[in-house]
């Protein structure tokens, strides 16, 4: 049986929050998304993307190589969606218990009107831990209501 003081209980913790500290992410704004599709020819396709709301006039998707600023009147559609499959892979790999269980994949559509006056559209399969927020958010600061385009997704919300 291992007995340790609260003294070298103290210690473990700064040892491992000093090894730890340095993987976890920057505290940076914003939802992490990844790019699935859209119309915008300078935002490369299947990126990461940071969906950051916390400005005033315009909601910033960020990549490494470039920031789309939209200002938020002109957005005019927020969509939200889930892709529900089976589990296929894992069934066969390591149970057929594995077949009960869903997988889920969060998508929100954001469609604007471009400096120029045309349509476009971003699709971003968003973390099931962001999905929420990013939701609340996006409804918070363009005036729009999220449309579903499903029961599982208007029931679920992530």
């Amino acid at each position: 049986m291992l007995h340790t003081s609260k003294r070298g209980w103290a210690l473990l913790i700064l040892i491992a929050g000093g090894v730890l500290t340095p993987l976890l992410p920057a505290g940076v704004p914003g939802a992490r998304a990844y790019l699935t599709g859209g119309t915008v020819a300078d935002l490369p396709l299947k990126c990461n993307v940071r969906i950051d709301l916390t400005g005033e006039q315009e909601v910033l998707f960020v990549t490494r190589r470039l920031t789309l600023h939209v200002p938020f009147d002109q957005v005019n559609t927020v969509e939200y969606g889930q892709h529900v499959s089976r589990r296929y892979a894992e069934a066969i790999l390591l149970s057929p218990l594995m077949l009960l269980a869903k997988s889920r994949r969060h998508y929100v559509t954001v469609g604007y009107t471009d400096a120029n006056g045309r349509q476009q559209a971003l699709v971003f399969q968003v973390d099931k831990s962001d999905v929420r927020a990013l939701l609340a958010g996006l409804e918070a600061k363009t005036g729009r209501r999220v449309e579903y385009t499903d029961d599982d997704a208007r029931k679920g919300k992530g």
